[in-house]
């Protein structure tokens, strides 16, 4: 592990600054740097097993806010003192989203105790009490010996407490698959959703599939969904029992929605869409191990960039080089992550402590990227990822969440459909508000700039019922006999008193990536703003005549067809083919 790892993990480092390997926590040596994020140790009498006095190891300090709480004994809690622990786990879960991660032997100021195996076992029994009371289930993620100033071994236990679903309350994160045209990321989302290994001819990639060309040459050209769940015990509910989408979400505390992108460059454009409107929480860059990073890999990664959406690496396909060739993968992967561009601190993850680690400090610092290195033919190393995603708590907190669903309903259409007996049914992501069966929406804008009114009939979310659908939540919506051909993609279903403004018109800060040419006025681009695609004309470009690689302005753009519905906020743009730009209103970024 990288020593700037060590730094922003606040853990314990050997003398002389290297971090501690491994999955036991210990302090060696006694007169070098702690290296830690807490205080430094006094040294104090007694003895360890080495016969030298230690300085004693230090997580960084119990934070107020968040889901991690430290507890140095939970033995015996009198009623009065129970209750408060268990409001305390209420408090935790919440800012969680439904999960919260204990530190057993843990003050509250990172000091690493331990406790002794009788207080060990009182304590976890108390946890297990403390979570049937508030509906949850704990499941033991590590345990670390914590080897200072004692004879006694005293060890840490880290516990995920999950709340067990109600009504579909299950924690739901989105993860986009990027990566280049035959990296295996179709192949790799069959092996963890149905359960069963690849052939190493793309069977496990089959059921992925929407059109008939894309089984015939294998390379995904559209945009498709695969759930992955897991109960409160940690443990994956996937298709394997012959499960429905349902009885997933039935079974599942917690649900991965992959959304697999296109890796051919042809399909660039759909990407990016699948990046821009999909809103996910975070992506999977899939490297294949004997090809390197090719093709539109370093596009792909730059438009996580740009987007800012975080993301990890799985080196696939491991089974198919010798051990030599996938290190180099590796070090090429190293040294693309630390360019000046991505200031990035890759971490390989080689063991499950390291997995556990990765997926807490990938939510928690935005520089550290975890590398995976798995076989979907093998299964070598898929657990480890399994494990990541498992632990991976969500990347926006409670606050968040409560003050989007406080704002007015707004609904991004991202898909048109008919089904039979039903009606029309569109399918997007809740921007904003809650949205409920029965609920009078409007929907817009039309070609001449109207907003028509509608009515939700019912709402499915993974493929199963739904009465309430909440901010940031993807779903799809039935809307009866509204005529389908009133719809369109990049359409908004907004609350009636939200007085929604359009535009056909409207100006952007924009940095130039990459151009051929030269970026001038009168240049016809095609426009990603949202869930929004349109065609649109450079009217003017500010204080300059023409903008090359490189160079920033404000641009002013108007939509060839028809307005619509934009914000003051981030949005990709892209000019196709070739043309690439990011662009920064007052608030947020994008991609031109």
């Amino acid at each position: 592990m990288d020593s700037r790892v060590s730094e922003l993990f606040g853990g314990c480092c050997r003398p002389g600054g290297g971090p501690a390997v491994g999955g036991t926590l210990k302090a060696r040596g006694a007169g070098g740097s702690s290296g830690c994020g807490g205080p430094k140790g006094k040294k104090k009498n007694g003895r360890n097993r080495g016969g030298k006095a230690n300085n004693p190891p230090y997580l960084p300090p119990e934070a107020e806010d968040g889901n991690i709480e430290y507890k140095l004994k939970l033995v015996n809690p009198s009623q009065y003192r129970f209750e408060h622990l268990v409001t305390q786990m209420k408090w935790r879960l919440q800012e969680g989203r439904g999960e919260a991660v204990y530190q057993i032997g843990v003050e509250d100021n990172g000091l690493l105790v331990g406790l002794a195996e009788e207080e060990m076992r009182a304590s976890l029994k108390t946890l297990h009490r403390m979570a049937e009371k508030v509906g949850a289930d704990i499941t033991v993620l590590r345990e670390r010996e914590v080897d200072y100033d004692s004879d006694t071994p005293r060890k840490i236990t880290e516990v995920l407490v999950r709340k067990v679903p109600d009504n579909q309350q299950f924690l739901d994160l989105r993860v986009a698959v990027l990566g280049n045209v035959d990296s295996g990321k179709s192949t790799l989302l069959g092996v963890l959703t149905q359960g069963e290994l690849d052939n190493g001819r793309g069977r496990a990639r089959l059921n992925l599939f929407r059109h008939l060309h894309e089984i015939q040459s294998g390379r995904t050209s559209s945009i498709s969904f695969e759930i992955l769940g897991f109960n409160s015990k940690g443990e994956v509910v996937n298709y394997s029992d012959s499960r429905t989408a349902e009885e997933i979400c039935e079974s599942s505390s917690k649900m991965i929605t992959f959304i697999d992108l296109a890796g051919h460059h042809k399909y660039l454009h759909t990407t990016i869409f699948g990046l821009t409107s999909y809103c996910p929480d975070c992506a999977l860059l899939l490297v294949s191990a004997n090809t390197g990073i090719a093709g539109t890999t370093r596009e792909h990664l730059g438009l996580a960039l740009a987007l800012k959406v975080p993301f990890f690496i799985v080196v696939s396909k491991v089974d198919l080089c010798a051990k030599t060739t996938v290190e180099r993968t590796v070090r090429q992967l190293e040294r693309v992550l630390k360019q000046p561009g991505c200031h990035k601190v890759p971490m390989l993850v080689t063991s499950e402590d390291d997995a556990v680690t990765a997926a807490q400090q990938f939510a928690q610092s935005p520089n550290v990227t975890p590398i995976f290195t798995l076989s979907s033919v093998s299964g070598e190393s898929l657990d480890l990822l399994k494990v990541f995603l498992n632990i991976l708590p969500p990347l926006t907190n409670s606050k968040e969440q409560e003050e989007l669903m406080q704002q007015l309903t707004e609904f991004q259409v991202d898909e048109i459909y008919t089904v039979p007996e039903v009606g029309t049914v569109v399918g997007g992501t809740l921007s904003s508000g809650i949205c409920r069966e029965g609920d009078q929406l409007v929907v817009g804008p039309t070609d001449d700039g109207c907003f028509l009114e509608l009515r939700v009939c019912s709402i499915q979310r993974n493929r199963s019922a739904c009465r309430v659908l909440r901010a940031g939540q993807a779903a799809t919506l039935a809307l009866g006999d509204f005529d389908r051909a009133l719809l369109r993609k990049g359409m908004v279903m907004v609350s009636p008193e939200m007085n929604p403004t359009i535009c056909s018109v409207f100006e952007a800060e924009i940095v130039l990536l990459f151009h051929a040419t030269t970026f001038r006025r009168g240049f016809q681009v095609t426009v990603h703003v949202g869930n929004v695609r349109q065609t649109a004309v450079v009217e003017k470009i500010h204080a300059k005549d023409k903008l090359r690689t490189g160079e920033k302005a404000v641009v002013r753009f108007r939509f060839l067809k028809h307005p619509e519905y934009l914000k003051e906020m981030s949005y990709p743009l892209q000019t196709w083919p070739q043309r690439w730009g990011f662009y920064k209103s007052k608030t947020h970024w994008g991609v031109l």
